[in-house]
C-alpha cells in the first residue's frame, strides 16, 4: 500500500527510515533460488573491494564505493538478480598497529597466555613506542585484534547502510574468517602442489621497525638526504680507484666493485681484484650494463646488500654473499667471512650498532685512514620504504615463502598480459598501469610475513635426529583446514613431539594480507564448499576499485584466478580516481589530508554525498574542499526539488479513464525524455554514471523550471476555451507530468535512493530499486522530438526577461507580446500565453527566438 504524501516533504530521516525498510523487506537480497532458475547469465556479481578494517573510513571510501553502487542499482533495475556481498579486510599489519595503539600492548610471542590479560588502555592515546607497550603472548594478541576488528567493523557497516550501499548483508565475510582461512589455505595448497608456490633463501626486502619482510607491491620511494662518500679502494701495484657511495657503512658487505663494460677508465681492471678500505677484504672488479658510467667515478660498490641493484648484480654476477645487517637492523656481532687480524677489531667498533651510528663510526674511521678524499658532498635521493613504514627498508637474506608470479615464467607473464587484454577495464587507459606492472616485476610474489594476525602458512617441517629441519614440508588434507601450525599438531604427530629431535616444528609465518585478498572472488562465493553458489556467480561481473591497488590488489586477484581456474576473475574493472585536496594533492591517512565521511552524511544528508560521488567520471580525480563542498550542496538541492516538484505534480487530480497524451508540447517533453532515457541507459551500460547523471538532471530541471511552469495553468483545468478541449488538455498534461515523473525517479534512484523511494512510495506499492529500468517504449510517444521545448523555454525565458527589465513583477499581465521564431512555436502558444499572462501573442517567423515586443497591461486603479 502506497504511503500518504506528506505536508511537507523533507529528506531529514529518510535514511534511517528506508534503511529499516529495505533490510525488512530484503530488497536488495541475492535470490539465489530465481538465479539457479534464471541461469548464470542472469546474474550480475561483484567482487566488493573489503575495506581495511583497522580505523576509520575516510572520503575515498566513500567515492568509489558509491561508483560500484551506482552500478549495482542499475543492473539490479535492469532485471538482473545482483550477488553483491560485503567483506571486511580484518587480518594483517594494519589491525596490529591499531590493535598496538588503541591497547597498548605489543605481541611477544614466547610468553604464555593468560586468561585473565587486561589490556592497558582502551582507545588509544598511547605514544605508540614499543617501550611503552606491555608485552603479550601471540594468542591475548590475536584476541585484542579479533575484538577491535568487529568493532570497527559495525562501525563500518553502520555507514555503509547509511550511504545506501545497496549490498547483501546476509553475505558478509571476513578475511580472518575461518571460511576466508580455508580458502587462502586450500589455494595455498594447490600452488605448492603444482610448484607454483615454494620456500627459498633470498636478498629479502625488511621492515626493521615491524620485523617483517616486504613485498615489491608495497613499497614506495621517499626523498630523502643522504651524502656521497669518495673512498678509495687499494689496487695490487699501490694504486687505488675510487667509488662514492652513499653507505660507507657497508664497506664491511663488500663482494665486487662494477662498472660498464663499456667504459674505457675501468676496462683495464676488468677481471682483477682490490682490496676494501679498513678491512683489506679481496674482492673482484666486475663489468655489468647497469653500471651508470656518468654517476659518480663511475664504478660502484656492489654490497650484500645496500638496495635492489645490489641485488640484481649480486645474482647475475654470481657473486658470493657477505651479509653484515641483522633483521633489528644493527650491524652483526659475527664479522663476515674474510675480515681478518687487526680488521676484525674495526669491525667490533661497528657491531650492534644501528646503520646510522655505523655511518658516522665509519666515516671517521675512513678519514683517520685517509681512504676518504674530501668532506662528503650532500644530495637527495629516492630511498625505498615500506608504505606503511617509517624507516627505509633494509635488505636482509631471508628464508621466505614465494608464489610464481610471471617475473621468472615468460609464459606465465604473458598469459597475465592477455588476461588484461580480456578485461573491460572503465576507464581503459587504466590497463596500461596493469601492463606496466607485469611487465616490470623482478621476482616472484614473497607471500610470508613474520607478523601474528593473519591467515597461517600450513605447513610443518621434519626435525631429524639432531633436531634440525629436513624434507619437503608437511602439509595437511584440505578437509583439515583452516590448521594453524604454530599451535595444531603435524598430521602424524602429537603435541609433545613439538621441536624435539624426530619430531616437528609448526611454520610461524603468515600470508600477506593480499595473498588472502586476492582470493575475494573465491571467498565471497565459497570456493569448493559451495560448487552450485560459484559456478553461478564466477567469474564476476565486475570489480570496483581504486587505481593505488591496481599492482597489488587487482593484479595478485587476476594471478591467483589464472593459476586456479585458468581464466579472469571478473569481466570488468571499474576504476575510481583520487579524491584531492583544494591543492590538487591526493588525499590519504598518511598526508593527514583526510576527511571522515560520517560528518558530511549528516550535515549534507547521503543522497547529497552520493551526488557528489557520481558527479566524477571513472579514472577522473575529484578535488573536494570541506570548507566548500559546492556540489554536494547542489545534490541537496537536487534531492529536495525531487520531492516537492513530484508532490507538485501530484497535486493535479489524476484523469479518469485511459488518458492518452495529445499535445503538442506533451508529445515533445516526452519525445525529449525518451532520448534520456536513450542515452542514460547507454551511458550507464558503458559505466559512465557521470554522463547518465548529466544527461538526467539536465532535463529535470528543463522539466521543473520551464515545463512545469508551462503546462501547470493547463493541469489544473483552468485554461480557457472549449470544455471538451480543456478536459484533453488537462489530461494530455496530467498524464504527461506523471508519466515523466515515474520515468525521472527511476533515472534517478540509483544516484538519489533515498528521495526517489520516499517519492515512489507516494504511488506504489514496491520499490523503486525493484522497478524496472524505464525505457523508451513506456513513454508512449513514436515520435523523435520536434523542438517545441527548447523553443517555447527560450521564448518563456524571454518573457520573463522582457518583464525583469521593465521592472515589474512576473505576475503582471501583459496586453500584447510580439515574438520573433521559429512557427512550430504555434503550437503552444496557449501555455506560453498562461503562464506569460499574455493577452495577446503574435508570432513572426524568425531562425531564433526573440521578443520584439511587449506592452504590460494597466495596472488597476487603487480604489
Amino acid at each position: 500500500m502506497s504511503n500518504a504524501i506528506p505536508d511537507k516533504p523533507a529528506l531529514e530521516g529518510l535514511e534511517p527510515k528506508w534503511g529499516e525498510v529495505w533490510e525488512a523487506q530484503g530488497t536488495y537480497r541475492f535470490d539465489r533460488d530465481a538465479a539457479l532458475v534464471a541461469g548464470s547469465d542472469a546474474v550480475y556479481a561483484i567482487d566488493t573491494p573489503p575495506p581495511t578494517a583497522s580505523g576509520s573510513l575516510h572520503i575515498g571510501h566513500v567515492f568509489s564505493y558509491t561508483h560500484m553502487d551506482l552500478a549495482a542499482r542499475f543492473q539490479r533495475m535492469r532485471g538482473q538478480h545482483l550477488f553483491y556481498p560485503m567483506g571486511w579486510d580484518d587480518n594483517g599489519l594494519p589491525t596490529e598497529r591499531r590493535v598496538q595503539n588503541y591497547y597498548g600492548v605489543r605481541c611477544e610471542p614466547a610468553l604464555p597466555y593468560d586468561p585473565d590479560f587486561t589490556p592497558p588502555f582502551e582507545g588509544g592515546g598511547t605514544s605508540g613506542k614499543p617501550a611503552d607497550q606491555v608485552p603479550v603472548s601471540r594468542r591475548n594478541f590475536i584476541e585484542l585484534c579479533e575484538r577491535l576488528t568487529v568493532e570497527d567493523e559495525k562501525q563500518f557497516e553502520d555507514l555503509w547502510r547509511a550511504l545506501g550501499l545497496s549490498v547483501d548483508w546476509t553475505q558478509t565475510y571476513r578475511t580472518i574468517g575461518d571460511e576466508a582461512q580455508r580458502v587462502a589455505q586450500r589455494a595455498f595448497l594447490r600452488n605448492l602442489a603444482r610448484g607454483e608456490a615454494y620456500r627459498a633463501d633470498a636478498p629479502t626486502l625488511w621492515d626493521i621497525t615491524f620485523r617483517t619482510a616486504v613485498a615489491q607491491a608495497e613499497l614506495e620511494d621517499k626523498e630523502m638526504p643522504g651524502a656521497y662518500h669518495r673512498v678509495s679502494f687499494h689496487t695490487p701495484d699501490g694504486g687505488t680507484i675510487e667509488i662514492e657511495t652513499t653507505r660507507p657503512e657497508l664497506i664491511a658487505a663488500c663482494v665486487a666493485l662494477v662498472a660498464h663494460p663499456d667504459d674505457e677508465r675501468y676496462q683495464p681492471y676488468f677481471g682483477t681484484t682490490v682490496r676494501t678500505p679498513l678491512f683489506g677484504v679481496e674482492v673482484p672488479v666486475v663489468a655489468h650494463h647497469l653500471a651508470q658510467q656518468d654517476k659518480g667515478s663511475g664504478i660502484a660498490m656492489v654490497c650484500t646488500f645496500g638496495d635492489v641493484t645490489d641485488v640484481v648484480w649480486w645474482r647475475e654476477l654470481d657473486l658470493p654473499t657477505r651479509p653484515i645487517l641483522g633483521k633489528d637492523g644493527r650491524i652483526l656481532a659475527d664479522a663476515p667471512e674474510g675480515i681478518e687480524g687487526d680488521a676484525l677489531a674495526v669491525y667490533g667498533e661497528l657491531a650492534g650498532t644501528t646503520v646510522f651510528s655505523a655511518k658516522a663510526r665509519m666515516v671517521e674511521l675512513l678519514r683517520e685512514s685517509g681512504d676518504l678524499h674530501g668532506d662528503p658532498r650532500p644530495i637527495t635521493h629516492p630511498v625505498k620504504f615500506f608504505e606503511k613504514g617509517d624507516k627505509p627498508l633494509e635488505i636482509v637474506t631471508t628464508r621466505q615463502w614465494y608464489i610464481a608470479n610471471g617475473a621468472r615464467d615468460e609464459g606465465l607473464r604473458e598469459r597475465l598480459l592477455e588476461n588484461g587484454r580480456q578485461i573491460a577495464f572503465h576507464p581503459d587507459f587504466m590497463r596500461v598501469r596493469y601492463e606496466n606492472w607485469v611487465g616490470g616485476l623482478s621476482g616472484d610474489w614473497l607471500i610470508s610475513r613474520q607478523r601474528f594476525f593473519g591467515v597461517p602458512i600450513p605447513v610443518w617441517y621434519r626435525l631429524d635426529e639432531n633436531g634440525e629441519q629436513t624434507g619437503d614440508p608437511i602439509v595437511p588434507t584440505e578437509d583439515m583446514l583452516p590448521v594453524d601450525p604454530s599451535s595444531m599438531p603435524a598430521p602424524g604427530f602429537d603435541e609433545a613431539q613439538r621441536g624435539q629431535p624426530g619430531g616437528f616444528i609448526g611454520e610461524v609465518d603468515i600470508m600477506d594480507t593480499w595473498a588472502t585478498s586476492s582470493l575475494t572472488p573465491q571467498i565471497a562465493a565459497k570456493w569448493e564448499d559451495d560448487p552450485e553458489l560459484f559456478d553461478l556467480v564466477f567469474p564476476y561481473d565486475l570489480r570496483s576499485q581504486g587505481q593505488d591497488i591496481i599492482r597489488t590488489w587487482l593484479f595478485s586477484t587476476v594471478l591467483r584466478a589464472e593459476l586456479e581456474h585458468g581464466t579472469v576473475p571478473w569481466k570488468h574493472a571499474g576504476i575510481s580516481g583520487f579524491i584531492v585536496d583544494p591543492d590538487r594533492k591526493k588525499m590519504s591517512k598518511s598526508k593527514g589530508n583526510v576527511v571522515t565521511p560520517q560528518g558530511m552524511l549528516d550535515e549534507h544528508g547521503s543522497d547529497a554525498v552520493r551526488y557528489w560521488a557520481a558527479s566524477s567520471r571513472l579514472g577522473t580525480d575529484a578535488a573536494f574542499d570541506p570548507q566548500n563542498p559546492k556540489q554536494m550542496k547542489i545534490g541537496r538541492r537536487l534531492a529536495i526539488k525531487v520531492l516537492n516538484a513530484a508532490k507538485f505534480v501530484y497535486s493535479f487530480p489524476v484523469p479518469a479513464g485511459d488518458a492518452v497524451v495529445t499535445d503538442p508540447l506533451d508529445v515533445d517533453m516526452l519525445a525529449t525524455l525518451g532520448d534520456v532515457v536513450r542515452q542514460a541507459t547507454k551511458a550507464y551500460e558503458e559505466y559512465d554514471h557521470a554522463r547518465a547523471l548529466e544527461l538526467t538532471e539536465q532535463f529535470f530541471w528543463t522539466f521543473c523550471d520551464d515545463y512545469l511552469e508551462l503546462v501547470k495553468e493547463r493541469a489544473y483545468g483552468s485554461t480557457p476555451g472549449d470544455e471538451s478541449d480543456r478536459v484533453d488538455g488537462q489530461a494530455s498534461a496530467v498524464t504527461a507530468l506523471r508519466r515523466a515523473v515515474d520515468v525521472m525517479l527511476r533515472l534517478l534512484a540509483p544516484v538519489i535512493p533515498f528521495a526517489t523511494e520516499e517519492v515512489w512510495s507516494w504511488t506504489h506499492d514496491d520499490s523503486v530499486h525493484r522497478a524496472a529500468w524505464p525505457t523508451v517504449d513506456e513513454l508512449g510517444v513514436d515520435a523523435a522530438p520536434s523542438g517545441l521545448l527548447p523553443l517555447v523555454s527560450a521564448a518563456l525565458i524571454g518573457i520573463r526577461r522582457a518583464k525583469t527589465d521593465a521592472k515589474a513583477s512576473q505576475k503582471t499581465p501583459v496586453a500584447h507580446a510580439t515574438l520573433s521564431a521559429p512557427l512550430l512555436l504555434a503550437e503552444a502558444a496557449g501555455d506560453l500565453k498562461a503562464v506569460g499572462r499574455i493577452d495577446t501573442l503574435d508570432i513572426q517567423q524568425g531562425e531564433s527566438v526573440e521578443v520584439l515586443a511587449i506592452e504590460l497591461a494597466p495596472l488597476p486603479e487603487a480604489p
